[in-house]
């Protein structure tokens, strides 16, 4: 199953794409780790887009598709994959179909903005080994301290105002690309608000997958 996964920051698509990595057996690729594989591995395109990231300019979408295009192509990936962060905008939703690639369905994860805000807004992590915390979900210890000892702070952008230009970026960047595979019937929205259980068994549902039978 090839799936593109869209949600907004705090939706949860880090932890439903794990959970679904682990449940059908495929990998989670996103555009990020893509481009610096590539340029790690000094690919044409790969070095085309480091002259563009050192140049501290966006790597063009004819780089990015190149690049998408070339690693899902390889032989990990037919079984199926997980799109995360591509495609970003129409023009890379249309590239990608001029590739062949098949996509069999667009997760796209629905969450109130009140709920990505406590959920974000409560995050805490380790300033020494990166252990994550949450106000409510997974408090600090009374001491203030991660059982390693090092000092736990919140990151700088995960304040109040920092996460709400991210969300408006995203509804900018992401309601076209959503109406464009809507069009082609292919977009699955789920109500994510809740626990990551519940939403995973209505990504199922949603699916029309039997969990017992992935």
């Amino acid at each position: 199953m090839n799936l593109i996964l869209l949600g907004p920051p705090g939706a949860g698509k880090g932890t439903q794409a794990e959970i679904l990595t682990k449940q059908f057996g495929i990998k989670t690729v996103s555009t990020g780790v893509m481009l610096r594989a590539a340029m790690r591995e000094g690919t044409e395109l790969g070095k085309l887009a480091k002259q563009y990231i050192d140049g501290g300019k966006l790597v063009p979408d004819s780089v990015v598709v190149g690049i998408v295009k070339e690693r899902l192509s390889q032989d990990d990936l037919k079984d199926g994959f997980i799109l995360d962060g591509f495609p970003r905008t129409i023009a890379q939703a249309e590239a990608l179909d001029e590739t062949g690639v098949r996509i069999d369905h667009v997760l796209s994860l629905e969450c109130d903005e009140a709920v990505i805000l406590e959920r974000l807004t409560g995050r805490r992590e380790c300033k020494a080994c990166g252990t994550p915390y949450h106000i409510k979900t997974k408090p600090v210890p009374e001491n203030g301290k991660c059982v390693c000892g090092g000092e736990i702070v919140q990151r700088p952008d995960d304040n109040e105002e920092t996460i709400k230009n991210r969300l408006r970026v995203y509804h900018e960047q992401t309601e076209p690309i959503k109406e464009y595979y809507e069009a082609q019937g292919k977009v699955i929205s789920v109500d994510s608000s809740k626990t990551a259980q519940i939403t995973n068994d209505a990504v199922f549902k949603a699916l029309g997958i039997d969990k017992k039978e992935a």
